[in-house]
């Protein structure tokens, strides 16, 4: 189910928990790309013209569960919220916690069409860990829960998949929905030419899609981080560039039956 699918009457006046992926570069407390936040738009407008009560929840980097005054000028979510009210043109409310009895009171008194941003999920390593207390607390902030997070939807996270059980209505948000549309269109019906670019820093986290899409594409383009695991299954010295070891074998499989 998307969004849309619920009656007005199911969202207005509800605490909507909204998973987003506002993982996005910050430097110096300045954003240089907001192409994921500005992707989330269309979903949290729709929820603030329905009426409801809208939390936001991200992560943002790798701080490994800690909150230290350093990762937080670098890594806090409070850039975010300063840009989420530009482009919802409406204040974003954000008191730096994710969890706690500020951040439920501040959510009971959220106005219908009010918007909040929890702070970096991942201060808290009970996130990564896929808790099961730390996803009840966050469950326990709302009535709905809805992912809108296409780009974490693999992780086995507390916010991506551990609090979600804890919920009767949970839904895809806008971006989830068009993303899925999209790719099931590539996967099953794809336009000939068929070519697939894949980048980044890890192939680990992309070998299911590779699986998939190397039997179905003309060809497979392969650049980023990604290259050099490759580079080095076919026999190339790749010196102190980013590798994962673990998947040369398989890489060097790829290469030999494709």
């Amino acid at each position: 189910m998307v969004i849309s699918d619920l009656k007005d009457s199911e969202i207005t006046g509800k605490r909507v928990f909204v998973r987003v992926d506002f993982n996005v570069p910050i430097k110096d407390g300045r954003i240089s790309e907001d192409y994921r936040i500005r992707r989330t738009v269309p979903t949290i407008d729709y929820l603030i013209e329905k009426g409801a009560k809208v939390i936001l929840a991200s992560h943002l980097g790798r701080p490994k569960g800690k909150d230290i005054p350093t990762l937080s000028l670098t890594l806090s979510l409070r850039p975010i919220a300063l840009r989420l009210t530009e482009l919802l043109g409406k204040d974003v409310k954000f008191i730096g916690k994710v969890v706690g009895d500020e951040v439920t009171n501040e959510i009971r008194n959220l106005d219908n069409g009010g918007a909040m941003l929890l702070e970096n999920l991942r201060f808290h390593i009970e996130e990564r860990n896929n808790d099961p207390e730390f996803s009840k607390e966050l469950a326990s902030l709302a009535d709905i829960y809805v992912n809108d997070a296409f780009g974490t939807s693999h992780r086995t996270h507390a916010s991506t998949n551990g609090m979600a059980a804890y919920f009767d209505k949970k839904v895809a948000g806008f971006l989830v929905d068009r993303e899925i549309r999209f790719l099931s269109t590539l996967l099953e019906y794809p336009t000939r030419p068929y070519v697939v670019i894949v980048g980044g820093a890890k192939i680990k986290d992309k070998i299911a899609a590779l699986k998939n899409l190397i039997e179905k594409a003309d060809k497979v383009l392969i650049g980023g981080g990604v290259a050099y695991t490759f580079l080095k299954a076919n026999g190339t010295s790749i010196g102190k560039s980013i590798c994962e070891e673990e998947m040369v074998p398989w890489a060097k499989e790829a290469l030999i039956k494709f």
